[in-house]
């Protein structure tokens, strides 16, 4: 057979830096939101004296947020999500090794010039699974008040469980539904801080 070992060009983006690092700005979006809630814990007004306290959860969120910020910065930096220029089909849904292993196939490098139409990237979007995300965080803003946590976080979960793919519907409805209840009891025996009961008040 005949190889084909022309170099691939357009290893240069016009982002340059930049390129493939596109999740940066959502290691910015989580770092912002640990700040403010952190800034938020260590200024809260506490009333009485109990342990661990109302600071408690807000701080160890806004830890563990910067702990994952700092986890996905390290990776995008050191394993950028280049332009994939060796083809092959799917649209990256079959890895170029995978293909070579399975179909014994000699590898081609193509020579083609780099542009922002012509480049085939490693990942991609999924904007279908981005929008029933912040459809859900938006139900579950506009509903926390009047239909309460349990059944707000309940849906909140579902949502997301459902826009990563899961299908199993009603056992994903009963995990969601167990965690916010333990997240109720955690806030309103723990720290003393009781979640919004909607109109389930007086029976929670």
């Amino acid at each position: 057979m005949v190889h084909h070992e022309d170099e691939s060009l357009g290893t240069k983006s016009r982002w340059g830096w930049l390129a493939g690092r596109g999740e940066l700005g959502f290691v910015a979006v989580i770092v912002i939101f640990a700040t403010v809630m952190l800034y938020g814990g260590l200024t809260m007004t506490v009333l009485g004296s109990q342990t661990p306290g109302p600071q408690f959860f807000p701080i160890l969120i806004a830890v563990l947020l910067y702990m994952a910020a700092a986890a996905i910065l390290y990776s995008v930096l050191t394993h950028p999500q280049l332009p994939d220029g060796e083809p092959h089909p799917g649209r990256g849904n079959f890895s170029k090794d995978l293909l070579s292993d399975i179909g014994m196939v000699d590898r081609e490098r193509v020579r083609r010039r780099y542009s922002r139409y012509s480049e085939q990237w490693t990942t991609y979007s999924d904007w279908k699974t981005v929008g029933l995300v912040v459809v859900g965080l938006v139900v579950f803003i506009v509903a926390l008040k009047p239909v309460g946590w349990i059944l707000s976080a309940t849906f909140l979960f579902w949502m997301v469980v459902r826009a990563l793919g899961s299908k199993r519907t009603f056992f994903d409805l009963g995990v969601a539904l167990l965690f916010a209840s333990i997240i109720q009891l955690a806030f309103n025996e723990g720290l003393g801080l009781p979640l919004p009961p909607g109109f389930l008040e007086g029976l929670l």
